[in-house]
């Protein structure tokens, strides 16, 4: 399984970053996939989920509203597209992938099982 993170950045408060996730070495479209982020000092926290179609979405209370989980299953991607950044959204995001297939995606990050690196988001002025 290989998950690479990339887009993220420093950005204003109110300014917008969308994060993309390439996936690769399993068969992405069977599996529900999740954002997860942590922030320094802080326990690893889920953000957002979504299901193998691509048409059922969740959110953490303090993102919706404001971030906005898509999938395109004929690339292999992941995106995460984070409108209104507030300095308390700085942290690594990693995007994750499901433990099993078929089946919808969960906020309970230990069912999780594969993270990528990550993707600093900083948000400051």
């Amino acid at each position: 399984v290989q998950l690479v993170e990339s887009g993220g950045g420093l950005v204003q408060p109110g300014g917008s970053l969308r994060l993309s996730c390439a996936a690769a070495g399993f068969a992405f479209k069977y599996y529900g996939m999740g954002w997860v982020r942590q922030a320094p000092g802080k326990e690893l926290e889920w953000v957002s989920d979504i299901n193998l179609y691509g048409d059922t979405t969740d959110y953490a209370n303090d993102v919706k509203g404001r971030f906005t989980i898509s999938r395109d299953n004929d690339k292999n991607m992941l995106y995460l597209q984070m409108n209104s950044l507030k300095p308390e959204d700085s942290a690594v995001y990693h995007c994750a992938k499901f433990y099993t297939a078929y089946r919808p995606p969960s906020r309970s990050l230990d069912e999780y099982t594969d993270r990528g690196q990550g993707t600093q988001v900083t948000v400051s002025s």
